[in-house]
């Protein structure tokens, strides 16, 4: 457990530098501790040391999670209070069949990437009576095995979106190549960045469009360059 310690300080101190170096607040910047290679006790350490957002790539585990916290809050009351305060983001790919399983857990989810699980999201919280934010995700490094809307087809996705009455179209999502060289990594955050600033200043999407996800525990300094507003980060916190 020091060990997640130790690793959220350095993270923070990362964020902090970074953020410093792009003329940028840190307080602009979302931390989405990523928990898929956590255990129950360093989801709970990591939720003790301050982290409130927390995401899973899959919606078994991210329930499973979610109700683990909920029967240790109401073994342990003091702890209710902090648990009730966490928020979980869905990160990973999504099915269609899942949409309605997941609503009852999150409102948050980064990655929808068609037309067809959009219109599911917004059916199934209609009938649940709540209105997601979602993340529209974008393959900005036109890799052929990672999920995502191509760019060229994002902005007609995205006027597509904003016309369905139980979802919000909070901003993009993306993942940069696995790559050691950060000119790569910098031309997939960069296209997404500039993806970004054209649907916001064609007024495709209204006052709830504002946050762009991408960098993860390998690049989210780069990310953060880039105008990053949610940093995904888990192997670098629980390794």
């Amino acid at each position: 457990m020091k060990n997640i310690a130790e690793n959220l300080e350095k993270v923070k101190t990362g964020i902090e530098n970074a953020c410093a170096r792009a003329k940028r607040k840190s307080s602009e910047i979302t931390l989405v501790v990523v928990t898929k290679s956590a255990n129950f006790e360093q989801i709970k350490e990591a939720i003790r040391l301050g982290c409130r957002q927390l995401g899973e790539n899959r919606v078994q585990q991210l329930k499973v999670a979610a109700d683990d916290l909920a029967a240790s809050a109401q073994q342990n009351p003091q702890d209710a209070e902090l648990y009730a305060k966490v928020k979980w983001h869905m990160i990973g790919h999504l099915q269609r069949n899942k949409v309605r399983q997941l609503l009852k857990i999150t409102e948050f989810i980064h990655s929808v990437d068609t037309l067809r699980l959009a219109e599911e999201i917004s059916k199934s919280a209609s009938r649940l009576d709540i209105c997601p934010d979602i993340l529209m995700e974008v393959n900005c490094s036109k890799e052929p095995q990672k999920y995502g809307v191509p760019v060229g087809a994002a902005i007609h996705l995205a006027e597509q979106i904003v016309t369905m009455p139980n979802i919000r179209l909070a901003g993009l999502m993306t993942m940069a190549p696995l790559s050691l060289d950060k000119d790569v990594v910098k031309d997939a955050f960069s296209r997404a960045r500039e993806l970004f600033e054209e649907i916001r200043g064609e007024k495709i999407s209204g006052p709830h469009f504002r946050h762009l996800s991408m960098g993860m525990s390998q690049d989210y300094e780069i990310a953060i360059e880039y105008g990053a507003t949610i940093l995904r980060i888990g192997s670098a916190i629980f390794a």
